[in-house]
Formats: C-alpha cells, sequence, structure tokens
C-alpha cells in the first residue's frame, strides 16, 4: 500500500477557524461517502467547534499515567487498527505525554502516513521550527512545541487559513474564542494588533514561497523557458562599473511599489581568469544589495546578454535593469552592445528598463585582468581585416579607371595591416602583410598579374612595405600587450589592496574568503585543506562550491600554504600569471583561519577569566558575608557559656533566637552559593513531574514574614512540569527579594495566572524600581543594585533563580511595576495534556 497523503491548514494566529476547517473538509467528504474517522480533535468547549464533531466517528484516546496523573493521547494503534481512509488530527506540533508511542504527534501522523492513511491535520505559524526566534521576538512567547519545516513542506496540500487582526480579536470579543474571565489577557498580550499582523505576514511569505518551489518544480519538469508573471523578480545586471550602485537603488525602488517583489543582482563573468574590474567596487554593490533585501548571484558566461537572459529566465524574472552603455559613439561599430541585444532578445515576457547614469558614453575603461589576450571578437576582426580586407582593397582599386599609383597602394595597403595589428595581434598584422605584398606584386608591380618584378625599385618598396608592416605591427601588438599587462597589474593591485585592507579590519571570514577567491578566478569549487604532519591525512578546513576536492592531488590547481595547508580548486587550470595572486589569496586563507581559531580560544579564555571572577567574588562574600552571621552565633554562644553573667529566661531565649537567624541566615548564604556553582558547573539536572502551583508557591513563602506577602494562586490553574524542589527555592528567592525591597507597610503580590501554553508567576513590589539598562544586569551573580536597605546577601538570590527557572525550560525577566516598582515575571510550561477545571488560555495557544 502507497504512503498516504497529507493535508494541512495553517494557521496565521490561533483561533483563525483551523479546526473548524478541517471539522468542514472532513463532513464535505463524509457527504461524498469517504470513510472518515476523528483520531483526535480539541474542541475547547467552543459551541461550533462541538457542534461540527457530532456526526463524525471518533476513535476513542489512550489513557497514560504519569506520575500520578492520567492524560489521554491519541490513540495510534487504534487509528490503525480502524484503518480509515481519512483521519482527522489537530495539534500537529502537540507534545505527547511520556510514555506514548511516539515523542511528537507529528511522528504519530507519520506513522499514519506510512501505513496509507491520509491525515487532515492543522499547525499555526508560530509552531514552525525555523520561526521559532522570529515569534519570540514579536510576540515575547518562545514556542516550546514545534513541528520540523521539512515535514509541513512535504505535505501534499497545504491550505492557509487567516483572518484579518480586526477580525480575529472581533471574534475574540463575542466570546468565540476564549471565555470572558481570559478575554482580557489575551487581547493585552499575545492578540495585540500588531502581533497578529506580524504573525499573518510570516504566515503569508511562508506559503507563498512553498509556492514559489512548486512552481520552479513544475516549470522545470515541464521544460517551460517563458516567463509566467505570478511574481515581480527584477534581475539587475551588474558590470562592477561604478554605475551598479545607481541600479541597484531603482531596482529596489521599483521592487518597493509591489508587495513579494524581489530583487536579485547578477555579474556576468567570463570564463577566463581574473574578470572583476574592481572587486572592490563589486564587495560593495553586493553589500548594497544584501541591505536592500535583494540577492548576489555570479554566472559564468563568455556572452554576457545571452548569460544574463538565461539566468532571468531560469528564476522566472519579470523585469530587467541594465545601466545605458558606456562605450563611446564610434564603438558601436562593433555591435549594438549588452543592453540592446538583450531588449531585443527578451520576447514579450521580460521588461527590460535601461537607466541612465553619470557615467553613459564615458568610455569602458582599459580590458581588465585577461593577460595579454585580446579576446575572440578582437582576433576575429583581425583575421578579417589581415585576410578580407587586403581582396576588397585589391578589387576596390582593379575597378578605378584612373590608378593610384604604387606608392598610393601601397600606403593603403600599409594601413589595413596597421589595422590587422590593432585588433587581432601581431599573427594577423603578419598575415596582412604577407598577403598585401603578394597582392601589389601580382596586380600592381610590372609586369602585372605575373610574380616576377622588372624593376629593382619595385623591389626595394615592396621589401620596405614589408618591414615597415612587420614593424608597425610588432610596435602595435607590443603596446597592446603592455595596455593588456598594465590593466592586469591595476585588477591584481585592487585585488590585494582589498585584502590587505580586509586584513587590517578583520573583516572577512573564511567562507567569504573562500567565495572571492572562487568568483575571482572564475572556479566551481575551492578547499583549503590542511594535516598535522607529512604523514597524516589531509583534512578540510572550509570550502565552497560543489564537490571540493579532499586532496590537493586531485584538484586542477593547488596553491600550498607552508608545509601542511594548500588551497585546493577545481574547474579549470589557471595560467602561471594568475598563481600570483591566488598566493596571495591562499596566505591570506591561512591567516583567516588562525584568526578564527584565535577567536575561540580567545572565547574560551573569557570562559575561564569569568570563572576566576566567580571564584574571586566567592572568596569574597566568605571573608564577609559568610562571617557576620558566624560572628552573631559565636557572640550568642559565647554569652550564653559566660559564668560571670547570669541570664533571665528572656535574654536566653533572645540569644537563642538570635543563634537561629544567624544559622538560618548562613544556610540560607551557603545554599545560594553551592546552588551558583552547581548552575556554572552545569550540574544541576531537574526532576520534572507535575504539580499543581498552589502547592509550591505557599511552601516557598514559609521564610517570610505572613504580613508581608499577599498570594493569589488560583486553584483552576492548569498544572505544570516542573522540579518541586527547584521551583520553591526559586519563588522563594525572588520573594525573598522583593521583600527586602519593597517599602515598609507595602505588602509584596504573588499572583499567577494562565497565558497562552505557559502559566505565569508574578511577584510584585512597590519598591525603588530598576532602570531598564539594569534589569538583565541583577540576574548576574554577585550583582546587586543600589544599596540593599538591609544589607544582607551577596547578590546571589536573583542569579539562582533565574538558573533554575531556565533548567527546568521556564524564563525570568524583571519589568517595571505601573506606579513605580520591579515587578518579576516567571513563566512556566503548562503540563501536556493536563486540562484545567475550567478553559484556559494555554490550551488555546498551543491550538
Amino acid at each position: 500500500m502507497g504512503r498516504g497523503k497529507l493535508r494541512i491548514y495553517l494557521g496565521s494566529a490561533p483561533g483563525v477557524g483551523k479546526t473548524y476547517a478541517m471539522l468542514s473538509e472532513a463532513h464535505r467528504r463524509a457527504e461524498r461517502g469517504t470513510d472518515v474517522v476523528v483520531a483526535f480533535v480539541e474542541h475547547h468547549d467552543r459551541p461550533r467547534t462541538r457542534t461540527l464533531l457530532s456526526g463524525l466517528e471518533e476513535v476513542g484516546r489512550k489513557q497514560i499515567e504519569y506520575r500520578g496523573t492520567l492524560f489521554t493521547e491519541m490513540d495510534v494503534d487504534a487509528v490503525l487498527a480502524r484503518r480509515p481512509a481519512v483521519a482527522l488530527v489537530d495539534e500537529l506540533p502537540h507534545t505527547n505525554v511520556p510514555g506514548s508511542r511516539n515523542a511528537k504527534r507529528w511522528q504519530d501522523v507519520e506513522e499514519l502516513l506510512q501505513a496509507g492513511v491520509d491525515v487532515v491535520s492543522t499547525v499555526n505559524i508560530q509552531h514552525l521550527e525555523s520561526l521559532g526566534d522570529v515569534v519570540e521576538t514579536i510576540t515575547g512567547v518562545r514556542q516550546r512545541e514545534t513541528v520540523p519545516d521539512e515535514f509541513v513542506r512535504r505535505a501534499d496540500q497545504i491550505e492557509l487559513v487567516d483572518m484579518s487582526p480586526e477580525a480575529l480579536r472581533r471574534r475574540m470579543a463575542h466570546g468565540n474564542i476564549y471565555k470572558p474571565d481570559k478575554m482580557d489577557a489575551a487581547l493585552s498580550h499575545y492578540f495585540r494588533p500588531g502581533n497578529l499582523t506580524a504573525l499573518r505576514e510570516l504566515a503569508l511569505l511562508w506559503v507563498a514561497d512553498r509556492v514559489d518551489a512548486y512552481l520552479q518544480r513544475y516549470r522545470g519538469e515541464h521544460g517551460i523557458r517563458s516567463t509566467w508573471q505570478a511574481r515581480e523578480r527584477i534581475v539587475v545586471g551588474l558590470t562592477g562599473g561604478p554605475e551598479g550602485r545607481t541600479l541597484i537603488r531603482r531596482a529596489a525602488r521599483v521592487a518597493a511599489k509591489g508587495s513579494g517583489s524581489e530583487v536579485l543582482g547578477v555579474y556576468i563573468a567570463r570564463s577566463d581568469g581574473l574578470t572583476a574590474p574592481s572587486p572592490k567596487e563589486l564587495a560593495v554593490q553586493r553589500t548594497l544589495l544584501e541591505d536592500l533585501g535583494g540577492t548576489f548571484h555570479h554566472v559564468i558566461g563568455d556572452d554576457t546578454a545571452s548569460a544574463l537572459l538565461e539566468f532571468a529566465r531560469g528564476v522566472n524574472a519579470t523585469q530587467i535593469v541594465l545601466g545605458s552603455s558606456r562605450r563611446k559613439t564610434w564603438q558601436y561599430v562593433f555591435g549594438p552592445g549588452v543592453g540592446a541585444t538583450v531588449a531585443r532578445d527578451s520576447g514579450p515576457d521580460l521588461d527590460v528598463h535601461i537607466v541612465t547614469h553619470d557615467r553613459v558614453a564615458k568610455g569602458r575603461g582599459l580590458p581588465v585582468a585577461r593577460g595579454a589576450r585580446l579576446g575572440r571578437p578582437r582576433i576575429i576582426w583581425g583575421w578579417l581585416l589581415a585576410v578580407v580586407a587586403p581582396v576588397l582593397l585589391t578589387l576596390l582599386l582593379s575597378s578605378l579607371s584612373d590608378p593610384l599609383g604604387l606608392s598610393n597602394d601601397v600606403l593603403l595597403f600599409l594601413f589595413l595591416t596597421v589595422l590587422a595589428a590593432l585588433f587581432g595581434g601581431l599573427l594577423p598584422a603578419l598575415a596582412s602583410a604577407a598577403l598585401s605584398s603578394l597582392l601589389l606584386n601580382f596586380y600592381y608591380t610590372p609586369p602585372t598579374h605575373t610574380l616576377d618584378i622588372a624593376e629593382p625599385k619595385n623591389v626595394v618598396a615592396l621589401v620596405v612595405f614589408f618591414a615597415v608592416a612587420v614593424c608597425v605591427a610588432s610596435v602595435v601588438d607590443q603596446a597592446a600587450r603592455r595596455t593588456h599587462q598594465a590593466a592586469r597589474l591595476r585588477a591584481e593591485s585592487e585585488i590585494l589592496s582589498f585584502l590587505a585592507g580586509s586584513v587590517l579590519r578583520g573583516e572577512t571570514t573564511l567562507d567569504a574568503l573562500l567565495e572571492r577567491v572562487r568568483e575571482t578566478f572564475a572556479m566551481d569549487s575551492v578547499a583549503l585543506l590542511e594535516r598535522k604532519s607529512d604523514v597524516e591525512p589531509w583534512t578540510c578546513a572550509g570550502s565552497v562550491g560543489p564537490q571540493p576536492c579532499r586532496r590537493p592531488e586531485d584538484a586542477d590547481v593547488d596553491m600550498p600554504v607552508g608545509d601542511h595547508m594548500a588551497l585546493a580548486l577545481s574547474g579549470r587550470v589557471l595560467p602561471a600569471e594568475d598563481r600570483r595572486v591566488l598566493a596571495a589569496f591562499a596566505a591570506q586563507a591561512a591567516v583567516v583561519l588562525d584568526r578564527q581559531r584565535l577567536v575561540g580560544e580567545a572565547s574560551r579564555a573569557r570562559e575561564l577569566a569569568e570563572g576566576n571572577r566567580i571564584r574571586t567574588a566567592l572568596l569574597a562574600a566568605v571573608s564577609h558575608d559568610l562571617r557576620t552571621p558566624l560572628a552573631g552565633i559565636k557572640a550568642a554562644v559565647t554569652s550564653l557559656r559566660s559564668q560571670d553573667v547570669e541570664w533571665s529566661e528572656e535574654d536566653e531565649a533572645a540569644l537563642l533566637e538570635g543563634i537561629e537567624e544567624g544559622a538560618d541566615r548562613l544556610d540560607h548564604l551557603v545554599g545560594n552559593l553551592l546552588d551558583i556553582t552547581r548552575l556554572q558547573t552545569g550540574t544541576v539536572t531537574p526532576m520534572i513531574r507535575v504539580v499543581d502551583l498552589d502547592e509550591v508557591v505557599p511552601l516557598a513563602l514559609v521564610g517570610v514574614p505572613e504580613d508581608s506577602v499577599e498570594p493569589d494562586i488560583p486553584e483552576t490553574l492548569p498544572m505544570v512540569a516542573v522540579d518541586t524542589g527547584l521551583l520553591e527555592r526559586a519563588v522563594a528567592n525572588i520573594v525573598e527579594n522583593a521583600v527586602k525591597y519593597s517599602p515598609e507597610g507595602r505588602r509584596v503580590t504573588v499572583a499567577a495566572s494562565a497565558i497562552g501554553d505557559r502559566v505565569e508567576v508574578r511577584v510584585v513590589d512597590r519598591g525603588p524600581g530598576v532602570p531598564d539598562d539594569g534589569k538583565e544586569r541583577i540576574f548576574e551573580p554577585f550583582q546587586r543594585h543600589g544599596d540593599a536597605p538591609r544589607g544582607a546577601g551577596v547578590g546571589l538570590g536573583l542569579a539562582v533563580a533565574r538558573g533554575f527557572v531556565d533548567a527546568m525550560g521556564g524564563t525570568l525577566f524583571a519589568e517595571d511595576t505601573p506606579g513605580g516598582g520591579m515587578t518579576m515575571v516567571l513563566t512556566l510550561k503548562a503540563a501536556a495534556g493536563v486540562a484545567p477545571v475550567r478553559p484556559e488560555l494555554p490550551a488555546e495557544v498551543t491550538s
């Protein structure tokens, strides 16, 4: 039996109607006679969802006991035994209770699909694994339950369930999502308009990317080369010239006029060596392009116009932005130019924009970094002038009724030879001189139409002509070579200057440097190889491009760097003159690799220094803060043992109470010191179990005066999965800190509520508060903000509390109390599968 099909309803936010849409689809399929069952669906006491569940067959859930509590999960075995055609599975990212068949519900769904059962499921955009950090930045809530993007992308159908933020908030205000007692908290926290708008944009962009990937695959499978203008993609043709920045900014403005438009900058490099006119300028344009949200692409191609059009059609572009040609007017005799060719061959599906700039018609400058080679077009023109032009000139002169004379004929043929040298170099010029000499001898030197020469002066004329032609050709060719050598040296100097600057600034990473090597020399792949000795195998320290070489012997070009390091390039063999620049790149790669390793060692050194700082602070705490309660205890004990003074019962009780308080204080300080040591060494291992918050918080308040704290812990809160001992210590430290800074007569409030898939504990005081720049610093070890009014402690309480909370998978942060003071917000994960007595927000946010 084949694999089942997966259909996913992707929600832009909780409450947009994913489950409702899934159940509606189930009813439509059932009416068509499809065997549909409900494997797991939560209605969350929503009347419309509960109504849609009626009439659908539900598979019984599996009950699992975990640490004394009974949970219900989807019964995969029962669904497989039932073998329906379609199974409905809600809340795809859900984490199953320990002891279940699989750790995550999406793994349960994978089993059903493997068994040939079609599955319809739901997931919210915030639960996709790749978007966890983005969602946390937007909403302030870290989604603990996630599903891998790849699993969702492999779904056969993905349908976006969307709703405007205003409509969703109206649904909530009407009571269609949450009960009235949770409505205000939801609207003021997770469901703020800004949050909903951002989540909606994330969902739309994610679905658009998946649709675009499917479109590209479809076009590739069907060999479609024409552009489908489903989405604006603007390709910017870059030459490395100064006009590139203008083109990029113009393309970005065009893209900004349409939502979802993309800008792709492409540089077409020749395949014959160092090709970038200015590597530094090209790097600046790449940075500008990425800053504006575009992408940079490097393409190899000898025909710039064809390569540009091929790239544009390959990415399904809709527009091409090119700069007006920098060629001078006379240079158009050699061809229409890239812009005109692209506009002519683009066809009706590609719009071409020619953008003017301040370098129009000012010349393209010297040829760049191509050694002494003149290029195929110029060589072809040189040979045409050497072979065809003398023949045409001969026909022209023969048609004249009045001959010009041998001297004038020689000058005209000499002019053609010079042109052949200018265009094609030495060999076409020599061929032109030889052919012109033969034509002059045969047609214009008496006796004509023979190779004989009657007059000696004509022999001298032809010999001088040939000699002058060869000398002129040699001089012209030498000048061309010197020009190209100067251009090459300029390109090399710019590259070396860029490398030197990057060394001084420490900007270039190893991958970026290897990518620059690949682009500069038009290679397929580049790898930096190293080994510890001559007998050990090579290892790859870094590589770019497909299938990098694993040994220098396998490379087309290898450049040794010292005794045990080499730069290996594959793609083509480089000419000898390119190896000087390659050697500079190789040396720089070794420097960058050493710098990266030094950075890693510096990071480890900083960790050691931090450990030393903590040890120093610990010694200071032992020498001062721990001595204070010890001194009080010793003084009280010495007084009680004194034979010179008779103490009354009240005095003895007071001294004993002082001993007890000092011992408690000492026990608290030592406990915090041991806890922070455990946290620093990573030896804290939480023993997670499911408990009620109202059982833990009262135990944490035992050490503070009863009249100083006002607890508000509802009994209807969801249970939390925590380590009871760690949570008790964390809450105790937070409350003690709040009581310490709270004014006399003002109680500290300890309140708890359920928000999203979390339970939140807020410890509110009315003390002096903490400025924004100090809200994170107070959680560092041995840090105390301002002057502690009662002088107790070494600044470890909040550091220990945060460490314990982090170990349990929660969060602890500080925020201002309205009206003055500070509020410590402790968030904990609600136990999966444990429903509260009344419907709470955590059950909704994970749906």
